[in-house]
């Protein structure tokens, strides 16, 4: 019996001519649709809230968004892909000077070191830290305790002149390639939680990269390893003496991570208003169908009630009238309205492309 061609070839392993081909160009694969690299306008602020900003900070929210289009957005999907960090962009961040002054900016590290740290410790580690010539970190998780602080394994043991620290971190973000990471261990003597500022390559120090991560994939989280790690007196917050001193930490992390969700529906709102106006489908517009345009209406709702709790927090901080309550309530309110509105565009568009 003779054996069709093809059936040799699949016998072979042989590969189409085109296989490994480069994909073809968004503008030509998908032309009816805007890339996602480029920023749609912003649609999103439906009840004007940024009237409620003072001309000072509409000017800071605008050098961001222009960062954010010119060297942030065209360069996104790449290191998504690769996992990597486009660390290029550190010094432009930098330039925003977006943090600094009274610290009100939770930068990784930045802000334990403004909340926890002596003045010395400010006046030498805050500058740098602002303008993004030095990056810092946050080691509070740990393999087995995570939202459980109180329950921490690393140690801290006091010897002549500093501290030594053994344990183990994981989950820290930029700890790879952090110039100075701030470790909360438990003190041996007290059995109370301490903060600690180490330098990198610090003897018995290793930080490592994990691999293999489904979401933010560009933030480099890394496993920390603390092997005997010594660590001067004058390296030791002051301000970390307890589990409620960590509390008081966590509590400002909250509003930075109530404020991610508003910025991810924000722009997912403005995508997904942008795409339902170009893709068309049965001679009209996505966008003229109604069910559609329900969808966006209640998005854009709930993007409207979420940015006013994420400003009411920090008026609250601000004012130092801020309670844990009111960081934890504003960060799963956020958070959770923000996964209904992803499953439901999942649901929406899961036919559909977003280039």
């Amino acid at each position: 019996m003779t054996v069709p061609p093809y059936q040799d070839d699949v016998k072979n392993n042989e590969r189409t001519n085109y296989f490994n081909s480069p994909a073809l160009d968004v503008s030509v694969a998908f032309p009816q649709a805007t890339p996602a690299s480029t920023f749609p306008p912003c649609t999103s602020d439906n009840y004007q809230i940024d009237d409620l900003l003072t001309p000072e900070e509409q000017a800071i929210r605008l050098r961001v968004r222009e960062c954010m289009e010119k060297d942030v957005a065209p360069i996104m999907a790449e290191y998504w892909e690769k996992a990597e960090f486009p660390f290029q962009i550190i010094p432009k961040l930098g330039a925003l000077r977006i943090a600094g002054g009274t610290i009100k900016c939770n930068i990784s590290g930045l802000s334990r070191i403004a909340l926890c740290g002596s003045e010395a410790q400010k006046q030498k580690y805050l500058p740098s830290l602002a303008e993004f010539k030095t990056v810092a970190c946050w080691g509070l998780t740990e393999p087995d305790y995570g939202s459980d602080a109180s329950a921490l394994r690393a140690t801290a043991t006091k010897v002549e002149g500093g501290w030594v620290l053994e344990g183990q971190k994981r989950w820290i973000g930029n700890s790879t390639f952090a110039d100075v990471l701030i470790i909360f261990a438990r003190n041996t003597t007290t059995n109370q939680i301490n903060g600690f500022i180490v330098k990198k390559n610090a003897p018995g120090l290793t930080a490592t990269k994990m691999e293999n991560k489904i979401g933010i994939r560009i933030v480099q989280n890394g496993d920390i390893l603390l092997n005997k790690v010594f660590v001067p007196d004058e390296e030791r917050l002051p301000g970390v003496n307890s589990f409620q001193d960590t509390n008081k930490v966590l509590a400002v992390s909250r509003v930075m991570v109530a404020w991610q969700p508003i910025g991810l529906c924000m722009g997912v709102y403005d995508m997904c208003h942008r795409y339902l106006k170009e893709r068309k489908q049965f001679g009209a517009p996505l966008a003229a169908f109604q069910i559609n345009q329900e969808k966006l209406v209640r998005m854009l709702g709930n993007v409207q009630a979420m940015v006013l709790i994420g400003w009411r927090l920090c008026k609250l901080f601000e004012a130092g009238k801020m309670t844990p309550g009111h960081a934890s309530m504003g960060k799963e309110k956020n958070t959770s309205r923000s996964l209904v509105e992803s499953h439901s565009i999942d649901h929406t568009f899961q036919r559909s492309y977003f280039p």
